[in-house]
Order: C-alpha cells, then structure tokens, then sequence
C-alpha cells in the first residue's frame, strides 16, 4: 500500500491545468499509488477528489476523505456545499477529526495526511497560508513532494 497525501490551494491560477492534474494523478496510480488522503477543502482539494473518483472506476485505488470537522462546509457558496457532500460521500471512507470547528483543525488535518502518507501531491503557487505549512511540514517529516 503506497498512501498519498493531496494538498493545494483554493484558489487555482490561470496557469492551473486540470488535464496536468490528472495525467499526474494518472502517473501516481501508475507508480504503485493505490490511497489518496483529500482534505476536502474547495479548489484543488475537491477538483483532485472528483479526478479520483474517475480514475478509480479504472483501477483499485481507494480515496479517503480527512475532515478537520463535521461542519466543514458550512461557509461554503451552497453549489460547493452540494458538490463537498457528493464528493464525501463518494469516497472509500472518511475520518473526521472533530465535532465542530476548533482553532488549528485545518492544520491539524494537514499533519495528520502528512504523518499517515508516503508521498505528498501538491499545487503550491504562494508563500504562504495551508498548503506552504504543508508542503514545509513534508519536506520535515523527509516525505517526498510531487508538485503540480
């Protein structure tokens, strides 16, 4: 069992090309990437989930979704709210970390992919915020980063 973590941003830039994230996830299940960790988050997170969802009708790989908390969604647009709980469900399973929001969950969920993967996925474009603590908190832990 090789596990993959997935980390990016909400915000994709011009240059974001969905077709280049699915060759890559294509490459990932080809190297023997059989469980990807999503955080669930809008943007990359949730595009990459919809991608899997595709890939896995294909081959046998599972998709798990992190939850930081069970109201994730809640300040989501409500298109994006109805699409998070479509994706949710879908997956192979979920792990929710806590009952509501706390303070440091969305990081905490960060930690956790990264200490449960052997590899990360990323789409990092900025230095700063979620996926810059994540990418950090890898290349920490000595775990390997695929970027986008």
């Amino acid at each position: 069992m090789i596990v993959c973590a997935i980390t990016g941003h909400r915000r994709l830039g011009r240059d974001f090309s969905e077709r280049d994230a699915e060759i890559r996830l294509m490459q990932l299940v080809g190297m023997g990437v059989d469980v990807f960790l999503c955080g669930m988050a809008m943007g990359f997170d949730m595009l990459c989930c919809e991608i899997l969802l595709r890939l896995r009708e294909k081959y046998p790989i599972k998709i798990v979704a992190v939850i930081p908390c069970k109201n994730q969604s809640e300040k989501f647009p409500e298109s994006e709210k109805r699409r998070y709980e479509n994706l949710k469900l879908a997956c192979d399973r979920q792990e929710i970390l806590h009952e509501k929001y706390v303070e440091g969950c969305m990081f905490e969920r960060n930690r956790k992919m990264v200490d449960e993967c052997d590899l990360v996925f990323a789409y990092l474009k900025e230095a700063r915020g979620g996926t810059k603590y994540t990418v950090d908190y890898a290349k920490k832990k000595g775990k390997p980063i695929v970027f986008l």
